[in-house]
């Protein structure tokens, strides 16, 4: 192909050459007004040099005209995969292919938007984004028009390019789809134990046809748990009243049963994640003799701004008689029936701390802390020198429950605390080393020789001899500390030790914080899978099952990582809720999300994609109606009609070779104004002589 144009290369600025120009027509003017004979002379001087210095060439080229790119960019997200949308899609590429490949001067260039993003993503589908960037890969030039294969569910219309050709959307679906959509309007990310919070749900009917029936069932699982049924009805607001049990996570798992001829069930289920927390922790604390270790245990428990401290001390024993009258005392008395009898439910824990039998507490009252404990209360004794004695309060109502025994023998001297090889296990103490001080942990200096009768000694003294015991007791727990010297790690004796850390650990144990729990089964979501996590006082576990959102199963080995810790992971794609299970304890885990956002809106809709095509004088066509034909059409023209679809051709080329020949040398134009202005001096000399002769006058 070749092409030929008119080029200019001035030898002085246009604004120079245009002010010589009406230099010149002026002249010329002013010539013919004079009537001067030779002024068609001067014309022709003029315009040769104002000829020369525009320099007009005459450029030739040799074009190679380059093929016209047709874009198609399918949509392979995951609601493509529905119904029979992945044959829509090969059904309209093959069609594509094929009217491309009998049209000369047109290629097609075919992207997926998997090659753009993960198609499984859980914010929708970006198919304007992915267009942006295949564009991007493209001579703009040449693009003669974008075809998406898409079922319209776009959630990027925000960022439509702006395209230099027609727009179309071939549209995957059915105009007679039709689906049920669980959908939570309203869940909390917190809620308190015990107080009763909401989770609003709504069932929504999409598509054409009408939902067979008024009232559906719904599935409720909570953590794993046997399901329970609740009628719902479609298109009103569901309020499932819940009471959190548990602290920590607590995963609500609502089902919809997919009913027959829906499009699809993955937006038939929904999991919501709540993190159960306590209003406020209720501990009581009663102190027995004072001593340095009651400081240690109120800043322990006052640190904790969600902690309500009541402590009481006795100060003034029954057998105190110094004469004072009662009414000049100041000391509160001792409200003993409304803490231990009345009110005892209300704390979380109540910690005796040094505490000895002198006859304030009735025998009856220690019963009901026993009581207390068995229906899932926490007790921790702290003990000092009269749990070696007649006054223990192992001799009390409480016997029955201690972890351990003491045999009557106090030894005072330095020793080291040493954790057991239960304790290396147990999440109170595992990994406590790792709070020692250079050196190691300092010495406690007095304990209270004790003779286990259950639970786990996590904490040994001299010769393995047991220091700190805990155990479960009905419902309860209840833990026995050996010693009152551990507020000499809090005063930094001979290099202290992780004072603080160990009682809080302790204490949150008591009060079943699920991050403390000796026996637990947690599984948490990967980028490849599901990682499995074990935690036991055993030596050994067996094999975890998990059960798949379509619920098949699957066994998973768990190997030891840390004492008391094993873990195994599983390699899984699909989206949504797997259950865990191990021995008696179970576990959920949600994988990405159990419905896609493409998910809320699976019909077909060709809405999100009308402007772009308006806007680019294309169009949206279902693919159900028939595969359109394609033609050219010309740029701004309507590029969409009965049964076809348009494209601009951009006639785009490639130069291979450019001659330019000059069509005013300046040699040439030179002797042309030479000439011509001597013709005009010739002329207008001869005619001026005649008139001057006095011959001719006569």
């Amino acid at each position: 192909m070749n092409a030929s144009g008119l080029i200019f290369s001035p030898g002085l600025p246009w604004l120079v050459i245009g002010v010589l120009a009406v230099l010149s027509l002026v002249a010329l003017g002013l010539a013919v007004w004079r009537g001067l004979s030779g002024w068609a002379l001067r014309a022709v001087a003029a315009l040769a040099v104002l000829t020369a210095l525009a320099g007009p060439s005459l450029q030739q080229e040799d074009r190679d005209p380059l093929a016209d790119i047709l874009l198609a960019v399918v949509d392979d997200s995951a609601s493509q995969g529905l119904s029979d949308r992945p044959d829509q899609n090969a059904a309209a590429l093959a069609s594509l292919e094929a009217q491309v490949a009998g049209r000369p001067g047109l290629d097609l260039t075919t992207r997926r938007l998997s090659e753009f993003a993960d198609p499984a993503t859980p914010d929708g589908t970006h198919l304007m984004r992915a267009i942006t960037a295949a564009m991007a890969d493209l001579p703009r030039d040449r693009v003669a028009g974008v075809v998406a294969i898409t079922d319209g569910v776009v959630h990027d219309t925000e960022f439509a390019p702006n395209l230099p050709a027609p727009f179309q959307a071939l549209l995957t679906g059915r105009a007679d789809d039709w689906d049920l959509r669980l959908s939570v309007t309203d869940a909390p990310a917190f809620a308190i134990l015990g107080e009763q919070t909401e989770i609003r749900l709504r069932v929504d009917a999409l598509g054409a046809p009408l939902v067979p029936k008024e009232l559906v069932e719904l599935s409720i699982s909570r953590d794993g748990a046997d399901p329970e049924s609740l009628l719902a009805q479609v298109g009103a607001e569901i309020v499932l009243p819940l009471t959190l049990t548990h602290a920590g996570r607590n995963l609500v798992h609502v089902t919809l049963p997919a009913a027959e001829g829906e499009l699809t069930d993955r937006n038939n289920a929904a999991v919501i994640e709540i993190n159960g927390v306590r209003d406020r922790l209720r501990v009581l604390l009663v102190s027995g003799t004072p001593h340095p270790g009651t400081r240690t245990w109120r800043n322990l428990l006052k640190s904790d701004s969600a902690v309500d401290l009541v402590h009481f001390t006795i100060l003034r024993p029954p057998e105190k008689q110094d004469g004072v009258p009662v009414h000049e005392l100041s000391l509160i008395a001792f409200p003993t029936q409304e803490l231990f009898v009345d009110k005892i439910d209300e704390f979380d824990l109540i910690i005796f701390d040094r505490y000895r039998l002198r006859g304030i507490l009735p025998g009856g009252y220690l019963d009901s802390v026993r009581a207390y404990v068995e229906r899932g209360g926490a007790v921790l004794i702290a003990a000092g020198p009269a749990l070696a004695g007649a006054e223990s309060i192992a001799r009390s109502g409480l016997a029955g429950m201690l972890p351990a025994f003491p045999t009557g023998r106090l030894v005072e001297d330095a020793f080291r605390p040493e954790i057991s090889d239960a304790g290396a296990r147990h999440p109170i103490s595992r990994d406590l080393e790792d709070f020692a001080p250079e050196g190691g942990w300092g010495p406690w200096l007095r304990r209270i020789e004790l003779e286990p009768t259950g639970g786990h000694t996590i904490l040994n003294g001299p010769d393995d001899a047991a220091l700190l015991t805990v155990d479960r007791v009905g419902d309860g727990r209840v833990a026995l500390l050996g010693s009152d010297h551990a507020w000499l790690w809090a005063r930094g004796y001979e290099g202290g030790g992780p004072q603080l850390e160990l009682l809080r650990r302790l204490a949150h144990w008591l009060m079943r914080e699920p991050e403390l729990e000796e026996e637990a089964l947690t599984a948490t979501a990967t980028e490849t899978g599901l990682r499995i996590e074990r935690r036991t006082m055993q030596d050994s576990t067996p094999e975890a099952i998990v059960t798949f959102p379509d619920g098949t199963e699957a066994p998973v080995e768990l190997t030891e990582r840390a004492p008391g810790v094993f873990d195994g992971e599983i390699a899984v794609t699909e989206q949504g809720l797997y259950r865990v299970a191990q021995d008696d304890l179970t576990t959920v885990v949600v994988r990405g999300l159990a419905a896609l956002r493409e998910f809320e809106q699976p019909i077909a809709d060709a809405a999100p994609l009308a402007p772009l095509g308006h806007v680019t004088n294309g169009t949206v066509t279902r693919i159900e109606d028939g595969l359109p034909g394609l033609r050219p059409v010309r740029m701004g023209q309507l590029a969409h009609g009965r049964g076809w679809i348009g494209y601009t051709p951009r006639n785009a080329y490639v130069t291979q070779a450019i001659r330019v020949i000059p069509l005013a040398p300046a040699w040439l134009m030179l002797a042309i104004a030479a000439l011509s202005l001597i013709g005009a001096w010739l002329i207008e000399g001869r005619g001026g002589a005649r008139r001057t002769d006095p011959s001719s006058a006569r």
